[in-house]
């Protein structure tokens, strides 16, 4: 970031230099008025500098390149007349009764002069931006040789990774098989463990799967550590309405629900209990995780730098940017975790 402004300044401070020797010392070697040009460079320099650095860095940057082209077109045209107007009141009041004083004869206004004050103000302009254009190209080039490398390797990983979870998935439907009819109960974890793999290999993958998808891959977590813990743990998942047309990130609420067990219930002696309620409200969802804890557990807490809660925040604010809130509240026997998100129906 720190070398990316300094270049920045660096050409800047070039760019500007070599504009000034030029409207100086380039100009005046035709007439040797050095003197003249000398007051032209220096009233050239801020105006060519302020529109320059405007058209390229706000006006481009903040509204033509975001589609706000309307926006870009009134300031670019409101702003070209106003400097403009200075740049040749200036020679007209200033420059031309000292240096030029045949040209002070034609009017303030007179076209032919506007229009050539007008090219050569823009003019610095075209030639400031393509720099930055030609910048901007070779650096969107390199993003996307970049993105193009990172996509295979990430391909090949994922291929390569998939090969042992595939073997786990389709092992497990057949030891579940053969189970079912000796103990159904260890059937019953085989088909949550299965469900649990399918989720994370396939519906996972997505961009976003349907809310009710999500809070099934959660029940078969939670069933799979009921097994665990026994009768330790009471645990429930409350829906207080239809969710089924909603749509939601995957594996966005799992780590609140592993935070539960990791800093509520596997820290508990006696016993402890996880309650989830889901509602909604028009185009809204709220998810209510809540879970017990003992007082001598506060320390556990992940609060607000555990890595779990860290991780939701963040793909909170790139997945729902400005559509979603997240609360934490920490009480002496409950720690609640509050999330609503303005999602889209399927």
């Amino acid at each position: 970031m720190q070398s990316n402004f300094r270049n920045h300044i660096a050409f800047n401070l070039i760019f500007w230099l070599i504009y000034f020797l030029y409207e100086w010392l380039g100009l005046a070697a035709l007439s040797w008025q050095f003197n003249t040009y000398f007051i032209n460079a220096c009233m050239a320099l801020p105006l060519s500098f302020v529109v320059s650095y405007a058209t390229v860095h706000v006006l481009i940057k903040r509204y033509y390149l975001k589609s706000k082209k309307l926006k870009f077109w009134i300031f670019q045209i409101s702003s070209s007349i106003i400097l403009l107007l200075i740049r040749r009141c200036f020679n007209y009041f200033f420059i031309y009764p000292h240096f030029y004083p045949s040209a002070a004869d034609l009017p303030l206004f007179y076209f032919p002069k506007l229009l050539i004050e007008l090219v050569n103000l823009y003019l610095i302009v075209g030639v400031y931006a393509l720099f930055y254009f030609v910048q901007y190209w070779y650096e969107q080039k390199q993003i996307v040789q970049i993105l193009l490398q990172e996509k295979t390797t990430a391909e090949l990983e994922l291929l390569k990774s998939q090969v042992q979870p595939h073997f786990i998935f389709n092992t497990l439907n057949n030891i579940y098989a053969t189970a079912f009819a000796k103990s159904p109960e260890t059937a019953g974890l085989i088909a949550h463990l299965s469900n649990f793999l399918n989720y994370n290999l396939y519906e996972s993958k997505q961009e976003t799967v349907s809310l009710s998808s999500e809070i099934s891959y959660i029940k078969h977590y939670i069933a799979l550590q009921k097994n665990r813990y026994g009768d330790k743990l009471d645990a429930s998942i409350n829906m207080y309405d239809a969710i089924d047309e909603l749509s939601i990130a995957p594996l966005l609420l799992l780590p609140l629900v592993e935070n539960c067990f990791k800093h509520g219930v596997a820290n508990s002696i006696g016993k402890s209990w996880i309650r989830i309620d889901l509602s909604k409200q028009k185009d809204e969802f709220t998810i209510k995780i809540e879970n017990s804890i003992e007082e001598k557990d506060r320390s556990t807490l992940p609060k607000s730098s555990g890595i779990g809660l860290k991780n939701v925040k963040k793909r909170l604010q790139l997945l729902y940017p400005d559509r979603h809130e997240l609360k934490i509240i920490e009480e002496t026997y409950s720690f609640l975790v509050t999330l609503k998100i303005k999602i889209c129906k399927q």
